[in-house]
């Protein structure tokens, strides 16, 4: 059987068929239709819900970005924590470097600070020395990050700070990372082993690759190996695809088929799919937020990314939360708020599926709210705007930001 032209009854096809985000969105619209259709023994969903759900959307976007001049949902709006402009911060460092070097550098930091964006829990928090700003959650992690990367954590060279590099990455050990975000028994961070062995399999994975990432191995390589059909242009599924083949070993998710890593992407039973896609659901969030992550550096290069909406929302807790506490979803699990589940769960799997399909819905209904166009707004823009927000701004109100879910986390999926 055959989807596409690829044989999805060997491995190899099956796992391009489920790289794919056309069949995160078909997958994710079957189990909405199932769930709508009352077929879901994990949720109803409540349509009635929806329009409030996009004027908390607008209004939050409204708030936030008055002219509304959007920018793209990514790891560099977490740079601007607290108004601080670390990116040209990183411009200056880089000195008299030529576009190619500076592309280098900032896909070099965009991925690995990207890779350490999982939950933080609760209680973790970094205080910025210089500033004096104290920051939670993603805005934490991305800043520290940020100096983690700026004092040369994940680069080999002590000569070329400014950058990472398979050696460096393959080095790292936990208490570097410890120190690097302030970790300690009063200031604890979920998922730090699982961090830092995400980062050395990522630093194995650049090395074992030298075609694409360069002799030194640097996430950066991507810059030279992106494919460009037309000069200056690519299509932002092409950088996704480029990422999930060249990256897929470094999830840590036991999710395979004969061998083939398929990451972020899980078993449910509802998701349709011919041969050996049947049963499979994908995400590839984090993949995903790194190719939003990426948009700006490349366009900083002077190359047009296009087809921006053939990426999906991003299946998070924030995006989730904003179905569940404005009324979308309904949980058919009356404890569910009591449970602690482990991500491949049915009920996880399929909670992030509805947000995919129903961010795809809520999208134009945002829209319309602001006057806007696809052009105008693109999904990446509503997430930012937007849907993120929002879920935060529910969660903050209801449960002092706690998401909604408690999941058992690795730091390295949510």
């Amino acid at each position: 059987m055959n989807a596409g032209g690829v044989d999805v009854n060997t491995p190899q096809g099956a796992a391009a068929v489920l790289r794919s985000t056309a069949s995160i969105r078909s997958r994710a619209q079957a189990l909405l239709e199932s769930a709508r259709k009352g077929l879901s023994p994990h949720f109803s969903v409540n349509n009635d819900a929806m329009g409030a759900a996009a004027a908390l959307v607008a209004d939050v976007t409204r708030s936030r970005y008055p002219s509304l001049r959007i920018p793209y949902h990514s790891r560099w709006r977490h740079f601007e924590a607290g108004g601080v402009l670390r990116a040209a911060h990183l411009d200056q460092q880089l000195g008299s470097a030529d576009t190619g070097s500076r592309a280098r550098a900032h896909i070099d930091l965009a991925l690995v600070s990207v890779l350490l964006d999982a939950g933080a829990g609760a209680s973790w928090r970094y205080l910025e020395p210089g500033t004096g700003l104290q920051l939670t959650r993603s805005e934490g992690l991305g800043v520290a990050s940020f100096h983690a990367f700026t004092q040369g954590l994940f680069s080999s060279d002590p000569s070329q700070p400014l950058q990472a590099d398979a050696v460096g990455l393959q080095g790292i050990k936990v208490d570097q990372l410890a120190t690097a975000f302030q970790v300690s028994a009063s200031n604890p961070l979920i998922g730090l082993e699982g961090r830092a062995a995400l980062l050395q399999r990522l630093g194995q994975a650049l090395a074992a690759q030298p075609a694409c990432f360069g002799p030194a191995g640097r996430p950066g390589g991507l810059f030279d190996s992106l494919p460009r059909a037309h000069e200056g242009r690519i299509a932002a599924h092409d950088v996704l695809d480029l990422l999930l083949s060249r990256l897929s070993g470094v999830w840590s998710a036991p999710n395979a088929i004969e061998g083939i890593a398929l990451g972020d992407c899980w078993p449910h039973p509802g998701a349709p799919g011919p041969g050996l896609t049947a049963g499979w659901m994908p995400f590839h969030k984090l993949t995903q937020w790194l190719t939003y992550s990426l948009l700006e550096p490349l366009e900083w290069a002077g190359i047009q990314v296009v087809g921006l909406d053939a990426l999906t929302g991003l299946p998070e807790y924030r995006n989730g939360g904003l179905f569940l506490d404005a009324g979308v979803l309904q949980p058919k699990v009356a404890d569910f708020a009591k449970c602690s589940w482990q991500v491949g769960e049915p009920f996880i799997v399929e909670w992030r599926a509805l947000t995919v399909a129903l961010l795809d819905e809520l999208a134009p209904m945002v829209r319309q709210a602001l006057g806007q166009s696809a052009q105008e707004m693109p999904l990446a823009c509503v997430l930012e705007g937007g849907t993120w927000a929002a879920g935060r701004a529910l969660a903050q109100s209801l449960r002092q930001g706690l998401p909604p879910v408690s999941i058992v986390s690795d730091g390295t999926v949510f």
